[in-house]
């Protein structure tokens, strides 16, 4: 709870601060990578550095924090925080890097704030941050002491590589020690951590997209314009180690019987197949709609998958969506739309794909009446969507 000193500072400085935030945080960066290069070596993203994804994010999740406790005082934005705290916990985050990250960030707001900024001020964004800061924390102590270990990363072999749709992979992996392995929930991803031709190492998060349980499977599309993915496609081969994360992610099948929504575009399907394999798996009878948008049919990157679990449910049905239709091909031409759609009652709906397409089937849904409680979506790469 932000204390009543600091409530009417920020209240009344969070449009300044929060006009002034997207160009603080690059000089955050730019002074935390200046003391700490190493952490660009296995942690930060070089690719989002450069784009400017990170700092937009970490932008839009401090000024989203501080909003929150002005309009909402004695409550935090636990869905935000457990986003935040799960993508930390997948990078192995600990307690001594959040006083890194306060000195280098404090440093660029009475850099870009100089002229205004005063110490009634500076303490009170400094309670801002260590209020997110500490419930940050203690979400991921929860998280790490949930695992059957304590790793950060652990050893993990290639046991099967193989094409899933046009330039997209699927890698089976098996474990390369006797590391106890946590089992993942449906929707969860890991951390894949492996080392470019520069030598630097890079980490990004892959949903799992098999079985749930010990069993570790990913699938990836090869982004020719990244650092990581198209390592992964070409270089690494059946018997290859890789260094994962215990699986993580917030976006899970929930318990009960009510009908749940699963939409997808790309590869955003794996999620979204992960899930519908746990229900096939289960035998469930609950009522399934299974709504997926590609360029081609070949694009489909668990188009196998998906269909034969599809079948397995009584209760399920598939619709799908895309740009360039072969003929008699039973799908609808263009772009996923939630139009004439027959949602059903009380639906959960779980979404994956690219941020625009997320975007507007939450608006549809909405308008469609499913509240924005049961509406779950996942975003790979710094949140940007909360950042807007």
């Amino acid at each position: 709870m932000l204390s009543d000193k600091s409530f009417p500072v920020i209240e009344a400085t969070l449009p300044l601060v929060g006009s002034r935030i997207g160009d603080i945080t690059p000089k955050f960066y730019a002074r935390l990578f200046g003391a700490h290069p190493e952490l660009l070596d296995g942690l930060f993203s070089r690719s989002n550095q450069r784009n400017g994804n990170q700092q937009q994010a970490l932008a839009g999740s401090i000024a989203a924090f501080a909003s929150h406790l002005v309009a909402n005082p004695g409550t935090l934005p636990e869905t935000v925080l457990s986003r935040i705290a799960h993508r930390h916990a997948s990078l192995g985050i600990t307690e001594p890097q959040y006083q890194v990250v306060y000195e280098h960030l404090f440093a660029a707001i009475a850099e870009d704030l100089a002229g205004v900024i005063t110490p009634e001020i500076a303490e009170a964004w400094t309670e801002v941050y260590w209020l997110m800061a500490d419930a940050l924390i203690k979400l991921e102590k929860g998280l790490y002491a949930a695992q059957a270990n304590d790793a950060m990363w652990t050893p993990w072999r290639v046991a099967a590589k193989r094409p899933a749709g046009t330039g997209s992979t699927t890698f089976v992996l098996e474990p390369a020690d006797s590391t106890p392995v946590t089992a993942a929930l449906p929707g969860q991803y890991v951390s894949v951590k492996v080392t470019l031709p520069d030598g630097l190492r890079q980490v990004r998060q892959y949903s799992l997209s098999g079985d749930a349980g010990t069993s570790r499977t990913f699938t990836t599309k090869i982004d020719d314009g990244g650092e990581v993915s198209p390592v992964l496609h070409r270089n690494v081969q059946v018997g290859d180690i890789l260094e994962i994360s215990n699986p993580y992610g917030e976006i899970t099948l929930k318990e009960g019987d009510g009908p749940v929504v699963l939409a997808s575009a790309g590869i955003g399907c794996t999620p979204s197949a992960s899930i519908l394999r746990s229900l096939a798996a289960a035998g469930s009878d609950r009522r399934v709609l299974v709504l997926h948008a590609e360029s081609t049919l070949e694009s489909w990157a668990l188009r196998s998958q998906m269909t034969d679990d599809v079948e397995r449910l009584d209760g399920a049905e598939l619709q799908l969506w895309l740009e360039r239709p072969a003929e008699g091909t039973p799908a609808r031409e263009g772009f996923m739309s939630l139009h004439g759609v027959d949602l059903p009652a009380d639906a959960s709906l779980y979404l994956c794909g690219p941020l625009p397409f997320m975007k507007n089937i939450r608006n549809e849904a909405i308008n469609a009446g499913i509240p924005a409680t049961k509406i779950h979506y996942e975003v790979f790469g710094p949140d940007i969507w909360l950042a807007n």
